[in-house]
């Protein structure tokens, strides 16, 4: 299995969050597009972006792989910005390691974010499968400075210092597009502190996620940074009666092994039950997550609709879009919408 580095360490019981110090926060909740789910309807994409918008998400999310059956995320985030008008874009995340010309990736972010008039929240990583990194000629060595270095050239490009006799690229706002970064060491940590303006974790693992709020905020702390730093997460999810079957074919797929145990780190922290949604919105919202987006494991279009009547029977509200505390969480628990344990996400 060609998992990339540092993920295949988490289960769904090896962390809790009890007595933690970090701010429990109002976490807004977002959706994913379906482009990297395989045979998905492309134009159906348009559809998805709207009814995401109509039923109350903050935000559409995208991932990011080269050698696979998925939508470009650049070009399927451009098309839901054009038929939306206040849901927020998340990239979670693109690969800088191996896009080589920083300077097209900067004009590529700043055309979305002009086209969603400063929606584009981009996270941004490394980048962890080799088949990408092999496809594009990257270099296989030196990632931290590769990354540090495009990421410097970028805002350049984004401040008007890259010109040409006729001038510069499409300019987006002053600190726009937003820049969230990822990373799993200190190193990672400390650059989304120089660079961004807060982190993104990984798809799976509580450890993961809570080593990273912990050490992002030790270095935001370092960097002398004003405020917090905004965290960002997500989770794959799928809804309807065959939900679990359904999740465990695309993780197998998407993973490249069918091996159950190989898949557990990641199935640890899917989401097929309103048991499991609940349980992880509290676990993420104490953990001090800001956005989570939540990617689909179906491309069929009810899957919008569902996540959202389940989201609302698990205490989620909408503020206008959709946000949660354990509080609410606790709440929900507390009353008739999820008594029944294993009830499926309808």
């Amino acid at each position: 299995m060609s998992v990339p580095a540092g993920i295949r360490d988490g289960s769904r019981s090896a962390v809790r969050i009890v007595g933690t110090q970090i701010e429990v926060v109002k976490m807004k909740i977002g959706i994913g597009l379906s482009v990297a789910v395989p045979g998905r309807p492309p134009r159906e994409i348009r559809q998805w972006a709207e009814d995401s918008e109509r039923l109350g998400f903050h935000s559409l999310g995208s991932i990011d792989r080269l050698i696979y059956d998925i939508l470009d995320p650049l070009v399927s985030l451009g098309a839901a910005a054009a038929v939306t008008e206040r849901i927020q874009l998340f990239t979670s995340v693109l690969n800088v390691g191996w896009r080589n010309n920083p300077i097209l990736f900067a004009k590529q972010l700043a055309t979305i974010d002009l086209i969603s008039e400063g929606r584009l929240t981009a996270g941004l990583g490394i980048g962890g499968w080799p088949d990408d990194f092999a496809a594009s000629g990257a270099p296989t060595k030196g990632h931290g400075k590769l990354f540090d270095d495009a990421l410097t050239e970028m805002r350049r490009v984004w401040d008007g210092d890259v010109k040409s006799i006729s001038g510069a690229t499409p300019l987006p706002g002053a600190g726009r597009p937003r820049l969230l970064i990822a990373g799993l060491v200190q190193a990672g940590y400390a650059r989304a502190a120089r660079f961004g303006d807060g982190w993104v974790a990984p798809t799976l693992s509580r450890e993961l996620l809570t080593n990273g709020v912990r050490g992002v905020n030790e270095e935001w702390a370092k960097a002398d940074r004003s405020g917090k730093p905004q965290i960002l997460t997500g989770r794959y999810f799928c809804c309807g009666p065959d939900a679990t079957d359904v999740m465990s074919e695309y993780v197998a797929h998407y993973y490249g092994s069918k091996d159950p145990q190989d898949n557990e780190p990641i199935l640890a922290d899917s989401i097929d039950s309103d048991e499991r949604l609940l349980d992880e919105l509290i676990v993420l919202s104490r953990a001090g997550v800001d956005d989570v987006v939540l990617y689909p494991a179906s491309s069929s279009l009810d899957q919008v609709h569902l996540l959202a009547e389940a989201l609302e029977r698990v205490g989620a509200r909408r503020n206008p879009t959709f946000e949660f505390t354990a509080d609410s969480g606790h709440t929900a628990m507390n009353g008739t919408a999820v008594d029944d344990g294993e009830m499926e996400l309808r």
